[in-house]
């Protein structure tokens, strides 16, 4: 298959260009500028990223182009068009003022291949504080703005292209176009890359590795688990089996629930409930880490036990997806630990498994379309994503059964309002997928019961409860991620109801803080 490199110079958006390329149904691969991989027969095209450095700066990001530039078809995007300008004999300086936000473009070579179909003015992006004042050898300006007069150039005798602005962003509006043409006019792609080539891709290369061994896979019951289970099960069959753990953390009725819709679907699927282990665990703990890990150990405690009753098992299947790749390969090295939020961590080893993940090339919106292709339920498909630790995480301080009840009854009550509540997205927002309601609108949704009581009033009688946060928002990937904004009369109704009718709740509040510098979870 055609397959487009893209090298990372840390821009927060790097995975964007990944995204917009993948919609192009072409497969790319994204890699830190200093670990560029060796290049197959497979390869079309270079795509170099944003960076939060500047060219200038004596430790600024340098790749060696040597085998790429001239050779391959090229696109240089904001700190990529500066780095070929600085490296090949251009100038690049401090801009007079930082160049953010949108411009409008102009094209002054209407005949380049990368504006074919593009308007010769459109709004683009800009985000950087030094500009190209001055052309690499060679080179001609293809596009410019009120401002940026080398925003666009193109190196003549050569398919290089490099743009000041970001065309992958939604407030580029014909940036889409301009990838498309890039990828599959410059780079000549296909796009034949789709979710039914990837499942026969897939099934093939899962037999060819696992043969007639046996799997053994963590179901959760969310999107990435239940593609894999599905995909795997269509591989191997019979030989795969599926353990689902009731950790006592999950959301209400929710073990029930997920069991009872995996059963028209052929899957080998065990069902432990664990509850009271975890909780046993739980006991005191207040620490949000120290409850992750109380909660990662005993799943691997019960998942081993469970998993040792299966006869020569040898594999361990995991949900990982792309982001989660990418995260462990960043440019500046392994990821900071954020969270311990992969409970499966450590079974490998404990139980002397090899690992098969068959969605580690895709990102979350690719793992869908996949589990459609599939013919998973929808409900199974569009499920929001959930923590590892379940609600565990969303209960601020220490686990009791008490609280658990409070946070089940309360979220039952806003999750069901969000999928009932009719979706009129505004006009500025980019929806993940088509919205007929609001939880289809949504990234990810739910409830956190905070540590605070608060006086109230009920009847006649003073209360002092506990004050829940509603939580919803947007993203492409979790990475990043803007709060959702909720109608007021929605808030209006769903507060009404959980105050009414969840006792031990006298005030509902609504998080409207974006990741980063929050994150989605509140632990």
């Amino acid at each position: 298959m055609d397959k487009i490199i893209i090298l990372d110079f840390g821009s927060q958006v790097t995975q964007l260009i990944g995204r917009r390329v993948r919609e192009l149904n072409v497969y790319c691969e994204i890699h830190p500028f200093n670990k560029v991989p060796a290049f197959d027969e497979t390869v079309r095209g270079v795509i170099l990223s944003g960076s939060p450095a500047s060219v200038r700066q004596e430790n600024a990001p340098v790749v060696d182009l040597s085998g790429i530039k001239g050779k391959y078809p090229l696109l240089g995007i904001c700190y990529g068009a500066q780095y070929l300008a600085h490296h090949f004999g251009g100038k690049v300086e401090a801009s007079g003022s930082r160049e953010y936000g949108r411009a409008m473009f102009n094209v002054t070579d209407t005949a380049c291949p990368l504006f074919q179909g593009v308007s010769t003015s459109s709004q683009v992006w800009m985000s950087h504080g030094d500009t190209i004042t001055a052309l690499p050898e060679g080179a001609e300006v293809i596009g410019s703005t009120s401002d940026v007069v080398n925003a666009a150039y193109h190196i003549k005798g050569e398919d290089t292209y490099a743009v000041q602005f970001h065309p992958e962003v939604f407030h580029s509006k014909e940036g889409p176009k301009m990838l498309e043409n890039f990828v599959k006019g410059v780079c000549g792609c296909k796009g034949d890359w789709t979710a039914d080539s990837f499942i026969s891709t897939a099934i093939e290369e899962i037999r060819a590795k696992v043969g007639e061994d046996k799997v053994i896979l963590g179901l959760s019951g969310g999107v990435d688990s239940t593609v894999a289970a599905v995909l795997l099960n269509k591989a191997i069959g019979q030989n795969l089996t599926c353990i689902f753990v009731d950790n006592g953390l999950l959301r209400k009725n929710e073990f029930e629930d997920v069991l009872e819709s995996y059963k028209d679907m052929g899957l080998n699927v065990i069902g432990a409930r664990s509850g009271k282990l975890f909780l046993d665990a739980l006991a005191g703990i207040s620490d949000p880490e120290g409850k992750r890990k109380a909660i990662g150990k005993t799943f691997i405690d019960v998942f081993n036990a469970e998993a040792m009753k299966i006869e020569n098992a040898k594999w361990l299947a995991q949900g990982t997806i792309y982001p989660d790749v990418i995260e462990s390969c960043s440019v500046n090295g392994p990821s900071a630990k954020i969270k311990s939020h992969h409970n499966v961590g450590g079974l490998p080893e404990k139980m002397h498994l090899k690992i098969v993940e068959p969605l580690r090339s895709l990102f979350k919106d690719e793992v869908r379309r996949v589990g459609r292709a599939l013919g998973i339920k929808e409900e199974l498909v569009s499920r929001h994503p959930f923590p590892g630790p379940s609600l565990g995480i969303r209960i601020l301080g220490e686990i009791t059964e008490d609280k658990l009840e409070i946070l089940r009854n309360a979220d039952d009550i806003f999750i069901k309002s969000l999928r009932s509540w009719p979706c009129e997205l505004p006009a500025a927002a980019e929806p993940i997928r088509t919205a007929t309601n609001l939880y289809d609108a949504i990234w990810q949704a739910g409830v956190m019961l905070l540590p605070v009581r608060s006086v109230g009033v009920m009847g006649d009688e003073r209360t002092y409860e506990y004050t829940v946060a509603l939580r919803a928002v947007t993203s492409t990937d979790g990475m990043t991620a803007d709060w959702f904004p909720l109608p007021y009369d929605f808030m209006a109704k769903v507060s009404n109801d959980i105050i009414n009718k969840v006792k031990g709740v006298n005030r509902v509040c609504y998080d409207i803080s974006s990741k980063p510098p929050a994150t989605i979870e509140w632990e």
